[in-house]
C-alpha cells in the first residue's frame, strides 16, 4: 500500500504481573490507506482493542507495556512522541469511539459539555461557542432536536441515542482516524444498521479513515474495504473484505465463516471452532492456532508462520493456506 495514513510494524505489546510477563500482540503490521475501513475481526481476547488503545495511546501502564514496533500516523512515529506531543494527537488526529456509550459518558455532565470540551480544551474556544459548536456536532449525527437535549444527561438517551453521541465526541475535532471498537454491540438490529450507514456516510464527508473493531462478518462486510483477521496476538489473514469472504486462506477465518448461521443449519448445531483460545501465560509451540486445527502437521507444532503472499494485495500466516483454500474452495462448488 503506497503512502498510507496508519502504518503498524511489528508491534509488540505484553502485561507484567510481577516477573512474569504475558505476551498480549506479537510482531503485529498492517496498514490502513486514506479515507477507506479496514475491519479487525477475531475472539475475545485476541490483541483488538489493546492494539487500538495503543495506537490511541491509553494502554493501561502498567501493567501493559509497549515492547517494540512502530506506530506511524503520517510518517510519524506516534511511540516515539513525548506525552505532551501526543495528547496533541489525541482527538485531533485520531479519535476513539468505545464499546459501552454509557460508561464512556460521564453520568453526571450534561452531553453538551462534555462535546464541547473538546472545542475549548484543543482550539481554546470559549463556553459559548464550544457549546454552539457542540450542538451543531449533535445535529449532525443526526440527534433530533439536538439543541432542546443538549443539556440531558446520558442516561436520558438510549443505546443508539448515546452511542451517536459518543461519535459526535469523536469526530468533533475532524481527525484523520476514527477507531470504533464495537460501536453496535448491545444494540438491536436496525440501530446497529442506522449507527453503521451514519459511520459509512461521515467518513464519506470527511474523507476520514476507519478501523473497526467487530467480532461480526456481516458488519465487517456491510462497511469495510479491507479485513485484518487476528488470533492470540497477531495477524493470520489480511485481505480485501470481499476476497476474504469469497475465498478465505487461513484455517482459523475458515472456521469463522463457518460459524455463520445460514438456512442449512435449521434444525442442527451450529459449526464450531473446536478448543478454546491459548491463554496469555501458556501460549502453544509454532503456529498458535494449530491445537485447533486440522490441517496442522508437525512444521505447525515447531515452526510459527510468517505472514506468506496469497496474492498481490493479501497474505496469510499459514504453512498450508494453499490447501485449506483449495479445499474451501472445493466445497463451495
Amino acid at each position: 500500500m503506497s503512502n498510507p495514513l496508519l502504518e503498524v510494524k511489528n508491534l509488540g505489546i505484553e502485561f507484567r504481573s510481577g516477573e512474569r510477563r504475558l505476551p498480549a500482540v506479537q510482531d503485529l503490521s498492517f496498514s490502513i490507506a486514506r479515507g477507506s475501513t479496514l475491519a479487525v475481526l477475531g475472539e475475545s481476547g485476541c490483541g483488538k482493542s489493546i492494539t487500538a488503545k495503543a495506537i490511541m495511546g491509553i494502554l493501561p501502564t502498567p501493567p501493559a507495556r509497549i515492547t517494540g514496533g512502530q506506530i506511524l500516523l503520517d510518517g510519524t512515529d506516534l511511540l516515539g512522541l513525548s506525552p505532551k506531543a501526543f495528547r496533541k494527537v489525541q482527538g485531533a488526529e485520531i479519535a476513539m469511539v468505545f464499546q459501552d456509550a454509557l460508561s464512556a459518558l460521564n453520568p453526571v455532565v450534561p452531553v453538551v459539555r462534555q462535546i464541547a470540551e473538546l472545542y475549548r480544551i484543543h482550539r481554546g474556544a470559549g463556553r459559548r461557542d464550544a457549546e454552539t459548536a457542540a450542538i451543531d456536532m449533535m445535529k449532525a449525527v443526526k440527534i433530533p432536536d439536538a439543541a432542546n437535549r443538549a443539556r440531558d444527561y446520558p442516561f436520558q438517551f438510549s443505546g443508539g441515542m448515546r452511542q451517536r453521541i459518543m461519535i459526535a465526541m469523536a469526530l468533533a475535532l475532524e481527525p484523520k482516524l476514527l477507531i470504533a471498537d464495537e460501536p453496535t454491540t448491545a444494540l438491536d438490529v436496525t440501530v446497529q444498521a442506522q449507527i453503521l450507514d451514519l459511520l459509512a456516510e461521515l467518513q464519506q464527508e470527511r474523507d476520514m479513515s476507519l478501523m473497526l473493531i467487530t467480532h461480526d462478518l456481516g458488519v465487517a462486510a456491510h462497511i469495510a474495504e479491507e479485513a485484518l483477521v487476528m488470533y492470540a496476538g497477531g495477524a493470520v489473514e489480511q485481505a480485501p473484505i470481499a476476497e476474504l469472504l469469497d475465498r478465505p486462506a487461513h484455517p482459523y477465518t475458515i472456521g469463522l465463516l463457518g460459524s455463520i448461521p445460514g438456512p442449512e443449519h435449521r434444525g442442527a448445531d451450529l459449526p464450531t471452532i473446536p478448543g478454546l483460545p491459548p491463554q496469555l501465560a501458556n501460549r502453544p509451540s509454532g503456529c498458535g492456532f494449530h491445537p485447533r486445527c486440522r490441517f496442522a502437521t508437525d512444521l505447525c507444532r515447531t515452526k510459527a508462520p510468517h505472514e506468506l503472499q496469497v496474492s498481490a494485495d493479501r497474505t496469510a500466516a499459514c504453512h498450508h493456506w494453499k490447501e485449506a483454500m483449495d479445499e474451501y474452495q472445493a466445497a463451495g462448488a
